[in-house]
């Protein structure tokens, strides 16, 4: 078929070679133009989506960079000097601060600390929580308000929540004068003093502190579980401990998992309760990797050491970051990222 009006020869459908008019390749052919106009159009929407991502992600992306990269490496260049501080960075002494860190054992104490409130935090503060969360997630008169009453120790500062909990554990303070109350006077100790209990009581600090965060978390998590599968269980005749083993947990497991990475970032670099009751005592007993490293960087002007500490800080979290997003949060991110397209 031919095109009276252009002179186009029309050709079998589907074919878009593009063939001048009136030559032999293109007889019995159609010779569209080129798409020009789609071409600008995609180019455009192209353009405008690499303009977005830099006017969306560009001042995070600057903010990250400065507040987080950079003292990273401001850090890093600090450690391989002896400075106090003040005057010139003459003395470079290489690795010798991450030696000094590593061998030391009130350091090695200190990592062995917070290892101790990490895995208390799993073994002690989960299932807590886990069984907290699956309580107030029944239809419970007083719901919300327990709900508040667990959520409200979260909203508190750690400085206030520390300053009361050093009142409260002071000898013959409110603790002991409760325990007293209900004729347990024997198991009063000197909270805070006692180098065997005093990092086990900042523990359970810390729980009464952090644990209205994981139960408004598993809480959520929980709202995700379909009522038809539970009720299928039902109708199976699935009793609730079987419920909750084989339907709402693993059906939780994302939830508990980032509750976990949460818990042992935190726990790893756990200063503000510890610094304001402890000061890292008695006899570092209590010390922190993030105490030891204010102790000796702002309070014995080793800024270099210091530095050094907390690059050896940063490096532990980091590497458990990229071990756990390898092997535990893989199969929560797999397939959960979009592309753009356009």
């Amino acid at each position: 078929m031919t095109g009276s009006d252009t002179g186009i020869v029309v050709g079998p459908v589907g074919d878009r070679t593009v063939y001048p008019p009136g030559s032999v390749a293109g007889a019995g052919r159609v010779t569209p133009r080129p798409a020009r106009r789609w071409t600008r159009s995609v180019s455009s929407r192209r353009a405008r989506t690499r303009l977005e991502l830099v006017v969306l992600l560009g001042p995070a992306l600057l903010l990250f960079v400065g507040f987080v990269l950079v003292p990273i490496g401001i850090a890093g260049y600090y450690s391989v000097y002896n400075w106090s501080g003040f005057g010139p960075l003459n003395d470079f002494v290489g690795i010798e601060n991450y030696k000094a860190a590593l061998t030391g054992p009130v350091f090695q104490h200190a990592i062995v600390h917070n290892l101790i409130i990490a895995g208390l935090s799993i073994v002690i503060q989960l299932p807590i929580s886990i069984s907290l969360a699956l309580l107030l997630n029944r239809n419970l008169h007083g719901r919300r308000f327990l709900r508040l009453v667990v959520f409200a120790p979260y909203v508190l500062s750690e400085a206030i929540t520390a300053v009361i909990w050093y009142l409260m554990l002071q000898p013959s303070g409110f603790v002991d004068q409760i325990l007293t109350s209900v004729g347990l006077g024997g198991f009063i100790h000197l909270w805070l003093a006692n180098t065997s209990i005093v990092l086990y009581t900042l523990f359970a600090v810390i729980t009464w502190k952090y644990i209205g965060f994981g139960i408004i978390l598993l809480l959520a998590g929980l709202q995700g579980v379909p009522v038809e599968l539970t009720e299928a269980a039902i109708l199976d005749g699935a009793t609730p401990w079987q419920r909750t083993r084989f339907v709402t947990l693993p059906l939780l497991g994302p939830t508990i998992r980032i509750w976990i990475f949460l818990s042992v970032i935190g726990s790893l670099q756990l200063f503000d309760l510890v610094w304001i009751m402890t000061l890292g005592g008695p006899a570092n007993a209590s010390t922190t990797m993030a105490t030891y490293l204010i102790d000796h960087g702002f309070k014995r002007y080793e800024f270099g050491y210091g530095s050094a500490v907390a690059v050896i800080l940063f490096v532990i979290c980091f590497a458990f970051a990229l071990v756990y997003q390898r092997f535990a949060l893989r199969r929560d991110t797999n397939g959960a990222l979009t592309r753009a397209v356009g």
